[in-house]
């Protein structure tokens, strides 16, 4: 980090904070694959989490703070607190208060703080504001049909932006079929529009010694089974976790087939960020899904 940005993010943090920083130790942090992350250490022992990206992608952090600020209000579960955000003409930053994620894990408290989370709703399904799923935008404009919701705020603009790319054909065909067939999913089913992490892999939560934290999210308001299927995804979210979230707010027993549809969405995503194998994995989770739409 160069010495200005470092005396550019003392400054804001100066500013938002109400006293005088001044930071004399950056370090990198590993983890960030779509922003560079620093820990900041003041001359007074203050610490601080920064993330850091071009000034084109301030936005992106605008929409994070925002959905932070959302999941805090919720009182459900804890979130790093959004101290600054904005740009210095060339870098634009985040800056989060720091927490210490090396406490011991408690997956099953997580599992019901999780589904206090979920139980915070509001009147449709989306959010107030646009923001991203990684690095691609991420549409939120609120309607009351979530079967409508789901096929254009998600799934159709990851099949145009996979079209976009060069996805096989079989894909993007298959892809037409599969959301002309939403409806068959979701029989007797209405979601509530509950407010979402919308990002929940395994490497979006930690502990503060025993309690739970998330970062890192996607905010919106939709079917609570969206943030369960992803955290099934990739892994990183044992029994206890999952046991503890039925035990407090039971799934409907169409969720194990649903699952591979809303995974689907961050399929498609992966493909539209890194390419590779994920064209072929989507489409085989879309052949499956036409073949239990019937």
């Amino acid at each position: 980090m160069t010495p200005g940005l470092q005396a550019d993010l003392s400054g804001a943090i100066t500013t938002a904070s109400g006293g005088s920083f001044d930071c004399v130790h950056t370090a990198p942090l590993a983890g960030g694959c779509i922003h560079q992350v620093y820990s900041l250490l003041g001359r007074d022992g203050r610490h601080f989490f920064a993330k850091l990206n071009r000034d084109a992608n301030l936005g992106m952090f605008e929409a994070e703070a925002d959905g932070l600020r959302e999941l805090a209000a919720a009182d459900a579960i804890r979130v790093p607190r959004p101290l600054a955000c904005g740009s210095n003409g060339h870098e634009a930053y985040l800056i989060l208060e720091w927490l210490d994620l090396g406490g011991q894990a408690r997956p099953a408290d997580l599992g019901r703080r999780l589904a206090l989370l979920h139980g915070h709703c509001q009147g449709e399904h989306g959010w107030w504001r646009d923001n991203h799923i990684g690095s691609t935008p991420q549409l939120n404009s609120p309607m009351s049909d979530w079967i409508a919701f789901y096929g254009s705020r998600r799934l159709r603009p990851q099949f145009e932006l996979a079209e976009r790319h060069s996805a096989p054909t079989r894909l993007l065909r298959q892809g037409d079929r599969l959301l002309e067939r939403l409806g068959a999913f979701f029989p007797g089913y209405h979601p509530l529009p509950s407010l979402l992490h919308g990002d929940l892999w395994g490497g979006n939560h930690g502990y503060v010694e025993e309690e739970p934290v998330l970062f890192d999210p996607a905010v919106y308001y939709g079917d609570r089974e969206v943030d369960l299927a992803m955290s099934e995804l990739f892994g990183g979210y044992p029994p206890s976790f999952h046991a503890a979230y039925q035990e407090s707010w039971p799934l409907d027993p169409g969720y194990p087939v649903r699952k591979h549809l809303y995974n689907l969405y961050h399929v498609l995503n992966h493909f539209n960020l890194f390419g590779g194998g994920y064209a072929a994995q989507a489409e085989r989770m879309v052949a499956r899904l036409l073949a239990q739409a019937g």
